[in-house]
């Protein structure tokens, strides 16, 4: 069965060019729009993923007004929708005012059709994967509703979960800082039989040692100075529910006994108390740190580890997890938008260059950080790497030799150069040899400021 051919809007007034375009891009299904009013039907009717527009529409071609209102309506109508703006050679100033509102990208006309269709392409591998983090983002109200994936391993984590979900085992979260280890944890307990009771989170390396075993086990009035009142520990609390012991690699060694005795027996004693209280609650722990080093470092009990690892699930950092980052950042952008009423907004190319290379130490934390910051500081309908504000100054140089429009022109250039030099500064042969009228070769010198240098 032939796979569907994708819609390209076209909005061009000249038959000729519609033409050569159709027969262009002959990949995609085609529809064309000679104005601002029949575009918009278009727009409506098919729901292109990407489209091509002139700036200078009818009733006044020579005029950009018509063009940049059509390019607000289709942002406003289908933010989505990769804009591509074509312009004339020497209208750079329109052609980033309409990226700055949000167009995907523009070209200079006359157009290589080839080299337009490598940036239509690419427009539509960004439409598509701006439609996957919809379709792979687990919807809201079901376990796993914070984990947005298409990474393999991250889905044998979140298939992982589903299956222990229901055995009353404790499992313990195996990752670095901010790779989702308590959003898994939630899951779990959403999965798992005990969903309509108490979900109890504490972090074992946020409070202090000496206060930390009356959190857990809970102490009787006068237990010590200032205990005016019995207070219930966390373990108590979660009776009947799921306790969630983040950072466990960070317990101290006496409250490590103290939690033994609790997992073999199931009862615990409140500080100052001598009755034993039992108490059925799942235990799910999490760390960053390796906690088979610290057996052998001496710093974890042995038979604790294996009381809380009857299951382990390693989760892998944002780096290991291919397209992930992108994914989120998407999904970030779209959250932070709403919630700071920015309107639409959107990752230039080079922002997710930037993501995609960038090693986030903080994975997915640092991720969120970064986009909410961006998303804030932002000027226009456009986020660049800049805004988002990662990457090495390496990483910049070597992402802007993989920019296609910067890899064209300086292309372009050489190739003027050199045939110049060939035909000794003859335009007329010069332009025979490269395939272009002598106008366009003028415009290309005059670009690359090549006219002075190459006598003519």
């Amino acid at each position: 069965m032939t796979e569907k051919r994708r819609t390209l809007l076209i909005v061009e007034d000249d038959p000729a060019l519609q033409k050569q375009m159709r027969w262009a891009f002959d990949q995609f299904e085609t529809v064309v729009a000679n104005d601002r009013e029949e575009a918009i039907a278009q727009l409506r009717r098919h729901e292109p993923a990407v489209v091509t527009m002139d700036l200078g529409l009818p009733p006044a071609p020579d005029d950009v007004t018509e063009g940049f209102r059509l390019l607000g309506e289709i942002l406003a109508l289908a933010p989505d929708t990769k804009v591509v703006v074509l312009t004339g050679q020497h209208d750079r100033e329109n052609a980033v005012r309409a990226v700055g509102m949000g167009a995907y990208d523009f070209f200079a006309k006359p157009f290589e059709p080839e080299l337009l269709a490598l940036t239509l392409d690419r427009a539509l591998r960004m439409y598509d994967l701006q439609q996957d983090n919809r379709r792979l983002k687990i919807q809201q109200g079901s376990a796993l509703s914070g984990v947005i994936t298409r990474d393999a391993g991250m889905l044998k984590v979140c298939r992982l979960i589903e299956r222990v979900a229901s055995a009353n085992v404790t499992v313990m979260l195996l990752g670095e800082s901010g790779t989702g280890k308590e959003v898994l944890a939630r899951g779990l307990h959403e999965l798992s039989p005990r969903r309509n009771e108490r979900f109890v989170a504490i972090n074992c390396a946020a409070i202090p040692e000496n206060l930390l075993e009356s959190e857990l086990f809970g102490y009787e009035k006068g237990a010590f100075t200032g205990a005016v009142k019995q207070t219930l520990g966390k373990i108590e609390v979660a009776n009947k529910g799921t306790l969630f012991l983040d950072e466990i690699g960070d317990l101290p060694m006496p409250l490590q006994a103290k939690l033994l005795r609790f997992l073999q027996e199931r009862v615990i004693e409140r500080i100052g108390g001598r009755e034993e209280i039992p108490v059925d609650v799942r235990i799910v722990c999490a760390t960053h740190q390796d906690v088979k080093g610290l057996i052998q470092a001496g710093r974890f009990r042995e038979d604790l580890y294996y009381r809380l690892a009857e299951i382990v699930v390693d989760i892998p950092a944002l780096r290991d997890r291919d397209g992930d980052a992108v994914l989120l950042a998407h999904a970030f952008v779209q959250r932070f938008a709403a919630l700071h009423g920015r309107g639409s907004l959107s990752l230039t190319d080079d922002a997710v260059q930037a993501i995609e290379t960038h090693r986030w130490p903080g994975n997915i934390r640092e991720l969120e950080n970064a986009i909410k910051r961006s998303v804030i500081m932002a000027d226009g309908n456009c986020i660049t790497a800049e805004d988002v504000g990662v990457g090495a100054e390496g990483e910049t140089e070597a992402l802007e030799a993989l920019n296609l429009r910067v890899v064209r022109e300086e292309a372009e250039r050489r190739a003027v150069v050199r045939v110049m030099a060939r035909v000794n500064g003859n335009v007329a042969r010069a332009a025979e040899v490269l395939g272009i009228s002598r106008p366009t070769l003028y415009d290309l010198m005059n670009r690359f400021g090549l006219k002075k240098e190459i006598s003519t």
